[in-house]
C-alpha cells in the first residue's frame, strides 16, 4: 500500500504542489466500498493573490476551510448540482488550493460505474464534478484531513507522471490565462480542453 502524503507535501505554493499531485492516488472509503483514482489533471489557485480563487476577497463561511492548515479537503457545490474537491496548500491563513479535475479509476471501478451509469471507462472521473460523483464526495467531506491514513478521503503517493503539460485554467472569468492547469500528457481521462497560447498573460504576485 502506498504511503499517505505527509502534510509537508502540501505546505507549499499551490502551483508547486499541483504538478507533483499528478500520478498520486486519491482514495475514498464508504460503507459501499473503496474507490481510488490516479490523478491526471489538476488546477492551482493562489488564494487572496489570485482573482480566480474563491478566497480572493477573503474568508467566508463557504471558503473557511481554505484558510485552515494544509492537507485538508475543500469541497464546494457549484451550478446548483455538482460538487468539486480541492486540496488546501500553504500554511494556515493563506488559502491556496489545488482543484482536482480528473483521474483514472484504479480501484473500485464497478462501484464507480454504478454511481455513474452509462459512462465510458475514461469518463468515470473525467472532470471535477464526475470525479466527485464517482468517489461519492460531497460537502460533508469538506475539512477532511487527507494526510490521515484512517481518513475516509486520503491522498497517497503513486506513480509520478513521466511527462505533463500545462496551460490556462478553465471555467473561470478572472486570470483565466494563467497557465496553472496541469495534466498528464496523452492520458485519456484528461478533460477535452485544448491548449492555447494567450495573447496577454496575467501575472500573479508570488509574494
Amino acid at each position: 500500500m502506498a504511503d499517505v502524503l505527509p502534510r509537508s507535501f502540501f505546505d507549499r505554493l499551490a502551483e508547486e504542489v499541483a504538478p507533483d499531485l499528478l500520478g498520486c492516488v486519491l482514495t475514498r472509503t464508504t460503507a459501499e466500498g473503496v474507490v481510488s483514482v490516479r490523478l491526471t489533471e489538476v488546477e492551482a489557485y493562489a488564494g487572496p493573490r489570485d482573482p480566480a480563487s474563491h478566497a480572493y476577497r477573503g474568508p467566508t463561511k463557504r471558503n473557511a476551510v481554505m484558510f485552515g492548515p494544509p492537507g485538508h479537503a475543500y469541497v464546494y457545490f457549484t451550478y446548483g448540482m455538482h460538487f468539486c474537491v480541492n486540496l488546501v496548500c500553504l500554511g494556515e491563513g493563506t488559502a491556496a488550493a489545488v482543484l482536482l479535475r480528473a483521474g483514472e479509476i484504479v480501484e473500485g471501478r464497478e462501484l464507480a460505474a454504478a454511481r455513474r451509469p452509462r459512462s465510458a471507462a475514461r469518463d468515470l472521473a473525467r472532470g471535477p464534478a464526475r470525479l466527485c460523483e464517482a468517489l461519492a464526495i460531497d460537502r460533508e467531506l469538506s475539512g477532511t484531513d487527507v494526510c490521515d491514513p484512517g481518513s475516509p478521503l486520503r491522498v497517497s503517493s503513486g506513480s509520478p507522471a513521466s511527462s505533463f503539460r500545462t496551460g490556462p485554467r478553465t471555467g473561470v472569468s478572472s486570470a483565466k490565462d494563467v497557465p496553472w492547469r496541469f495534466w498528464i500528457d496523452g492520458d485519456p481521462s484528461v478533460s477535452p480542453y485544448r491548449l492555447h497560447t494567450p495573447r496577454r498573460r496575467t501575472v500573479i504576485d508570488q509574494g
